[in-house]
């Protein structure tokens, strides 16, 4: 498949980072900066063109008319937009993805998608406001992904000195957290890796923890992580995404507080906003947050555009005693440096729109069989994915003891869509037409279809 990617920014590099290890993908970069270009070159197997994405000339010289499919992920909306018509002009049967974050295009563009030939659309800022109002919605300061309509997830947990998980075999896990959950992944020392039963959690383990979402509650309960419910969260940065996320907590009856340095930001929320309280500071002054009454929020998320300034102010709310922080990370968002700090909640907004457009290739590639939704974890070293079992589905209805299974897949849950009944599978488990099937696998291992994590 021949994908033409235009602008080599935060979400443009983390697709090239993902795509770039199928070598069934012919990838060309666009780009107008040719000193970014060389970098990336460096690192990925990739043609690169200079130029203006939106010209007919450059996407010419980068084979469009030719090409399977286009992403337009340059930093600005009306250059994607331009791109993706010129382009489909060029190859009517050209798909087309346009990155668009701007809110008050948002109405429009759907209106006239069919005009601008896209063939889908992702606001990045939109998706992470969504993340983290989900991730407010519950207790504990988790990485969280959903599958089978939110009814199956798998969680992040570290293993703290003291835990009740420390030095535990998983095998004796069950009894411990007095109910049925897998552990799918471990991460230790930076590797990740499928424990077997025998295997002893330690201080500092980065676990993944497949549970139905019922089941969930029981398990924070039971490792003493629940909090309370979220009255009042303070939002440093007044970025896109905190605009997308006021106008949802209010919604569900929470009070926010935005801190925001840019004077002209300030007005524009205020009337964006008129229900949130607007405060002109610089967040990352201690004074500052003193005076906000840091210590009695309920939640504390930074995103300032700057990882190094968030990293430091959630730290600080932290040490204050905040229940429930979260930290926006976008450069570092796969650095080890952060897996050891007090930062709560890692979102990376780059990455949320990532795995949503590496879902819509693989279900182009593949449009029977193909995964609903792609989720990397353990810092990418690992997927989740989601699949519906069809009729072409290989071992409907047959015991998972008996069923041969590659090296490095798992079937961590399913979700019986017949019964309405959610599980965590056991090897006398099966399952059938219609349900769904959360597997997770090495990411050396590209999945595309529910039947190549078979032997036969």
């Amino acid at each position: 498949m021949k994908i033409i990617v235009a602008g080599d920014g935060k979400v443009g590099s983390t697709l090239l980072k993902q795509l770039s290890s199928d070598k069934n993908y012919d990838l060309t970069l666009i780009d107008s900066n040719s000193k970014v270009l060389a970098n990336t070159i460096e690192q990925y197997d990739v043609m690169a063109v200079t130029g203006n994405c939106a010209t007919m000339d450059v996407l010419k010289e980068a084979g469009v008319e030719s090409a399977d499919l286009l992403i337009a992920a340059t930093s600005k909306d009306e250059i994607n937009l331009l791109c993706c018509l010129t382009a489909y002009g060029l190859n009517p049967n050209l798909k087309t993805i346009a990155r668009i974050r701007n809110p008050e295009y948002h109405d429009q563009t759907h209106m006239l998608k069919d005009r601008f030939g896209l063939s889908f659309m992702v606001n990045p800022d939109y998706q992470a406001a969504r993340e983290i109002e989900r991730i407010l919605k519950y207790p504990g300061n988790l990485k969280r992904d959903y599958f089978a309509k939110a009814q199956i997830e798998i969680v992040e947990l570290k293993v703290f000195s003291g835990s009740p998980l420390e030095n535990v075999k998983l095998k004796d896990l069950n009894r411990i957290v007095k109910c049925k959950v897998l552990v799918c992944v471990v991460m230790r020392d930076n590797k990740a890796f499928a424990p077997d039963g025998d295997f002893k959690m330690l201080e500092g383990d980065l676990i993944y923890i497949t549970a139905p979402t019922e089941t969930l509650m029981v398990l924070l309960k039971n490792l003493h992580i629940i909090s309370n419910k979220i009255r009042r969260a303070v939002v440093c940065g007044g970025n896109r995404i905190s605009y997308y996320l006021a106008r949802a907590l209010q919604k569900s009856g929470i009070t926010v507080q935005i801190i925001e340095k840019d004077y002209d930001r300030c007005v524009e929320l205020a009337g964006l906003l008129p229900n949130t309280t607007i405060v002109h500071g610089d967040a990352s002054s201690q004074t500052l947050l003193r005076s906000e009454h840091i210590d009695q929020c309920d939640a504390l998320i930074t995103m300032t555009g700057l990882d190094e300034l968030n990293m430091i102010i959630s730290l600080y709310g932290s040490h204050a005693g905040v229940p429930q922080v979260i930290t926006s990370i976008g450069h570092l968002a796969d650095s080890p440096i952060i897996t050891g700090l007090n930062l709560g909640s890692i979102i990376s907004p780059k990455e949320l729109c990532s795995n949503l457009i590496v879902s819509y290739v693989r279900a182009m590639k593949n449009q029977t069989g193909a995964a609903n939704s792609i989720h990397p974890i353990a810092n990418g070293q690992a997927e989740a994915l989601e699949f519906v079992v069809d009729g072409n589905t290989f071992h409907c209805n047959e015991p998972l003891k008996d069923i041969p299974l590659k090296k490095g897949s798992l079937i961590a849950g399913i979700r019986h869509e017949a019964t309405n009944t959610t599980e965590i599978p056991n090897g006398n488990s099966s399952f059938q037409k219609g349900d769904i099937l959360i597997v997770v696998t090495s990411s050396n291992n590209v999945v595309y279809q529910l039947n190549e994590i078979f032997e036969k």
